[in-house]
């Protein structure tokens, strides 16, 4: 143990006289709060620790441990107040040395007086104890920030699990229903306009699978070629995206389209609704309470799941997956999505102003373990920003509420920790990439 040469001095002089040494064993009270005490007391060896108790409720906290090297009855030693203000145990076996207030100050002629000369042992306990209690501050800190935020996702959970409950149900309703009125309206063209059966069902099955750039140029055509009406045009050009056009849908064609366009309609309803069914079910895995981690589960699905839930935000914006075949984790898909999730949502809003915004995902596997890279061409973060990046509550956005309330990557990076993974976060002007390591094992 390094110490200041005035310290070692110190217990060099005072502090190796075995009179005044002693051995206690675990559990042993060398002092009593509020009992007497004119010792100062050094520990040689061992561990001990002070506790404070409320006089109003009774109830007693650890306030401090002394190790070896330290110094514990400081206060009562030196204000002379004679008076233990805690109670101090051994946690430890522990050999302890003492001075009292009869103690005698060594070559006062060089050193001065016994309280000048302890005070490199006031200074050094006082430093001590401060490091000590930044330390456990620290610790207590990051386990309320770990409380906080999985009462937060607990009650994000719970919301989105109600959620998805009412509109799964909804959801429901208007699936079977769609379903029903497609057979309906089929059985009643069949029945009354025989001729038009052909029509509903392209529109059924096919639906319209040209974009509207395709449906403006093939509509100039298609109005040129059969003298048409612009909407007449359009409409085929929709129903037909190529080729000529077949002679059954010119005999009747405002009967045919109309056919089509209803064909279409109930499509585009049963594929609609397929597809809410299909994001509720995320959301209710996302805020679903269990988190146990099984075998065999694949990132890449993962990824995709994340990129389901996002696609309102992903609506203007390009993305590139380059999934690599993986093996397989045993990990929790809900603390997967979590994680994928909170990257990609924060991407797209950092590039909200960015011209031609992508994201870039590249899964591979390297040396076992598990490499995820998540890239947008949005702005770069500084390097005051990236140094606060993982920290709770920390936030680059303005007013309202973003996805995990509040929490962010701070969740992300205890998720990936968890896991006894790393993440890391590199920004220059063209791209900003986040790297997630998983062990595979």
């Amino acid at each position: 143990m390094n110490q200041p040469k005035a310290l070692k001095r110190i217990i060099d002089t005072y502090f190796q006289d075995p009179a005044t040494t002693i051995a206690v064993t675990a559990g042993t009270e060398v002092l009593r709060q509020e009992g007497y005490n004119d010792r100062l007391y050094w520990v040689k060896q061992g561990e001990l620790s002070g506790y404070l108790k409320s006089k109003e409720n009774g109830l007693s906290a650890q306030v401090f441990v002394v190790k070896e090297g330290m110094f514990f009855g400081v206060h009562s030693f030196f204000a002379q107040t004679l008076v233990a203000s805690t109670t101090v145990v051994a946690e430890k076996d522990s050999e302890i040395a003492w001075i009292d207030l009869s103690t005698q100050a060594v070559e006062p002629e060089h050193y001065g007086s016994l309280a000048e000369q302890f005070m490199p042992v006031m200074v050094h306990e006082l430093a001590t104890r401060q490091m000590l209690t930044g330390i456990a501050a620290l610790e207590k800190e990051k386990a309320l920030q770990k409380l906080y935020a999985t009462e937060q996702m607990t009650t994000l959970g719970q919301l989105a699990a109600g959620i998805a409950h009412e509109l799964n149900n909804a959801i429901g309703v208007i699936s079977s229903k769609t379903e029903n009125i497609q057979t309906a309206v089929s059985l009643f063209v069949e029945d009354n306009q025989p001729q038009m059966t052909p029509f509903l069902r392209h529109g059924i099955t096919h639906g319209q699978t040209i974009s509207s750039a395709q449906v403006r140029e093939r509509t100039k055509i298609l109005q040129q070629q059969y003298s048409l009406t612009r909407e007449q045009a359009r409409t085929l050009a929709r129903a037909l995206p190529e080729g000529d056009v077949p002679v059954n849908w010119l005999d009747d064609i405002d009967a045919a389209l109309n056919c089509w366009d209803s064909g279409r309609d109930l499509r585009d309803i049963r594929l609609a609704a397929r597809h809410a069914a299909s994001i509720v079910r995320s959301v209710k895995q996302l805020g679903g309470g269990d988190h146990a981690r099984i075998p065999d589960i694949d990132i890449n699905d993962t990824l995709h799941k994340s990129l389901t839930l996002l696609q309102s935000n992903l609506r203007y914006v390009e993305v590139v997956l380059r999934p690599a075949i993986l093996p397989p984790l045993t990990a929790s898909v809900t603390e997967l999505v979590q994680v994928w999730v909170n990257l990609i949502k924060n991407a797209c809003d950092a590039m909200e102003h960015t011209p031609a915004p992508q994201i870039e995902i590249v899964t591979r596997s390297v040396k076992n373990k598990l490499l995820v890279t998540i890239t947008n061409n949005g702005p770069m973060i500084d390097e005051v920003t990236r140094r606060k990046i993982f920290n709770p509550n920390f936030s680059t956005k303005k007013g309202g509420l973003s996805f995990g309330l509040g929490l962010g990557l701070a969740i992300v990076q205890r998720i990936v920790n968890s896991y006894g993974g790393t993440i890391a976060v590199k920004s220059d002007h063209q791209r900003t990439t986040f790297r997630i390591k998983l062990p595979i094992t």
